[in-house]
């Protein structure tokens, strides 16, 4: 299966943010969308960085609640990996699991084109294992 095949059913809406946007309205996107990561981008195009609840957490944990109205820019992961809509999922799921990552950014021609979870990425292995058991029991009943 394909990245983009995910992105067909889940759509390639991806929720932005200016790097200036504070700490705390980070907190208010997350929570209002129910995600775990925003992809940080002044015209939301172009990935500058990404920003995820873990990211909160140990920014909280080392420097206070103080961090919270600092810009989203100081707390961001600024080395962002990517995939493209045509890669295969098997390959991501692999990257995801070693690399401990929850979301990764589809880029196509340049352009951010969605973002994939650890969740879609699980989805679409569940679904891909239902489809296998629905031939294998189809092929013994024949």
């Amino acid at each position: 299966m394909l990245i983009g095949t995910i992105l067909r059913v889940k759509g390639s809406r991806v929720t932005t943010m200016p790097p200036s946007a504070s700490v705390r309205a980070l907190l208010a996107q997350l929570a209002a969308h129910n995600i775990g990561a925003v992809v940080i981008s002044t015209d939301g195009f172009t990935i500058e960085g990404i920003a995820s609840e873990r990211d909160v957490v140990r920014h909280l944990n080392e420097r206070g609640a103080g961090v919270l109205e600092e810009p989203v820019s100081a707390i961001m992961t600024t080395d962002v990996q990517t995939v493209g809509p045509g890669e295969n999922v098997e390959a991501l799921r692999q990257i995801m699991t070693e690399q401990r990552f929850r979301h990764m950014p589809v880029v196509e021609n340049g352009r951010l084109a969605g973002i994939v979870s650890i969740g879609d990425v699980v989805k679409s292995a569940i679904e891909e294992l239902e489809t296998e058991k629905a031939s294998l029991v189809d092929y013994l009943h024949r």
